[in-house]
C-alpha cells in the first residue's frame, strides 16, 4: 500500500506542540511527527507559530491563548471550518482534534474522518451534538471517555503516547510531591494541598490558572498557599516539568471528574514516578493499582498511599510506560485506523507495508 494522505486539525488555543501548558496540542505533534516519519504525507491545520515536518497549513498566525485570546473568535472557527472544506479530494484521511467543530464537515466530506474527542462528554449540549451527528467516526482516548454516549459510532479507543526520550527515567527522587496541571475546582488542588499540609509532605505545585478560573483561584488556593511546605511555582514548560515530574517522589493527582486521559500520569510514569490518583474517569485505565501507584477513593486512600509509595518500583512504572503509552505504539493504532477506514480490513502492520511500498 502507498503512503497516504493526511490532514491532522489541531485546536487553535495553542501552537503545535504548545509553548507550555497543552495537552492536546502535544498529543497532536507526537502523532504527526511519527506518521510523517513513517512515510505519509501529512498535513498539519494549526496557528502559523506551530512547528512540524508535515506541510503546515497556518489557519491563524499565533496561538490563541498567549496572544490573550483564550476563547477561539468566531472568525478563527470559520477559518478552520472553511479550511476544513476545501479539503475535500486533496486527502485520503482527514484526522479531527477540535471536537464537535468539525461534525457538520466531516458529515459531508467525500474523505473518511476520523473525530479523536479529547474532553469531557457529559455536558448535555455535547451529548446532544454526538447524538445528532452519531455517525461518525468517533475515537475514545480512555474507554471510561465513552459512557455519557456510549451508543454512538465508537471505531477505537487509542491510549495517547510519547517517545519515551522526551521523559529521562530517575531512580533517585527528591523528597517533594508535585501537583501539576490546571488549577480549577475539577482538578481539585486543594485537595492535595490539604493532603500535604494534614500529612507534613512538601508539595510543589506546577500548574496555570485559565481566566475562567481565576476567582477560584482567588478565593480558594490562594489562601492555602501560605505554608512552608507549599512550593507553587506556577505554569512551566517542557524542560521544567520534566525536571519537577522526574525528581518528584509521587505524582499527586487529586482529580475529581470524569478525567477523559490524563497525559500528566504517563508522564510522570514515563520518569519512573508513581501515580496516587482519585479513582475516576480513566484512571483505573492507565495507573496499575499497587504496581506504578495507587487508585484512591477517600481521604483515608490517599493517607495509606502517601504511606505506601515506596512500595512501588520506579523501573516498574517506566517499563509500563514504555510498553503501554508510547509515540510509537499510539501511531500504530492510528495507522491501522485509517486504512480500516479506508479498505474495509485492518492492517496488521502498516508501517512494514510501507517499507516495502
Amino acid at each position: 500500500m502507498k503512503p497516504l494522505r493526511i490532514a491532522q486539525l489541531a485546536p487553535l488555543i495553542e501552537s503545535v506542540p504548545p509553548r507550555k501548558y497543552g495537552g492536546t496540542e502535544r498529543v497532536v505533534y507526537h502523532l504527526t511527527e511519527a506518521l510523517v516519519a513513517r512515510g505519509h504525507n501529512v498535513t498539519l491545520f494549526a496557528s502559523g507559530d506551530s512547528r512540524t515536518s508535515a506541510r503546515l497549513f497556518p489557519v491563524v498566525t499565533r496561538g490563541l491563548r498567549l496572544e490573550g485570546k483564550p476563547d477561539t473568535p468566531l472568525s478563527s472557527l470559520l477559518a478552520l471550518a472553511r479550511a476544513y472544506r476545501e479539503m475535500n479530494g486533496a486527502f485520503d484521511i482527514v484526522h479531527s482534534h477540535i471536537d464537535c467543530f468539525t461534525f457538520p464537515f466531516a458529515s459531508v466530506s467525500d474523505a473518511p474522518s476520523v473525530l479523536t474527542m479529547h474532553g469531557r462528554l457529559d455536558m448535555p449540549d455535547m451529548i446532544s451534538m454526538l447524538r445528532l451527528y452519531g455517525k461518525l467516526n468517533y475515537v475514545s482516548i480512555s474507554d471510561s471517555q465513552r459512557k455519557p454516549v456510549p451508543e454512538i459510532n465508537w471505531v477505537a479507543t487509542i491510549h495517547h503516547g510519547y517517545p519515551p526520550e522526551c521523559f529521562p527515567y530517575n531512580d533517585s527522587p527528591s523528597d517533594y510531591y508535585l501537583y501539576l496541571g490546571r488549577l480549577s475546582p475539577e482538578k481539585a488542588p486543594d485537595q492535595a494541598i490539604f493532603l500535604a499540609r494534614e500529612h507534613r509532605i512538601p508539595l510543589k505545585i506546577a500548574a496555570k490558572i485559565d481566566p475562567s478560573d481565576r476567582a477560584y483561584f482567588t478565593e480558594r488556593i490562594a489562601p492555602l498557599l501560605d505554608d512552608p511546605l507549599i512550593d507553587y511555582v506556577g505554569e512551566v514548560g517542557d524542560r521544567e516539568k520534566t525536571e519537577l515530574l522526574k525528581n518528584a517522589r509521587a505524582l499527586l493527582n487529586t482529580i475529581d471528574w470524569p478525567e477523559p486521559f490524563g497525559l500528566v500520569m504517563i508522564e510522570s510514569l514515563a520518569c519512573g514516578t508513581p501515580v496516587i490518583v482519585r479513582s475516576c474517569g480513566s484512571a483505573p485505565e492507565i495507573v496499575r493499582h499497587g504496581k506504578t501507584g495507587f487508585l484512591c477513593s477517600s481521604p483515608g486512600d490517599f493517607a495509606q498511599a502517601i504511606r505506601a509509595v515506596g512500595t512501588i518500583s520506579r523501573e516498574a512504572c517506566r517499563r509500563d510506560f514504555e510498553d503501554r503509552f508510547s509515540q510509537e505504539r499510539m501511531a500504530d493504532e492510528y495507522e491501522k485506523l485509517y486504512y480500516r477506514l479506508l479498505f474495509g480490513s485492518s492492517v496488521e502492520n502498516p508501517s512494514g507495508v510501507l517499507a516495502e511500498a
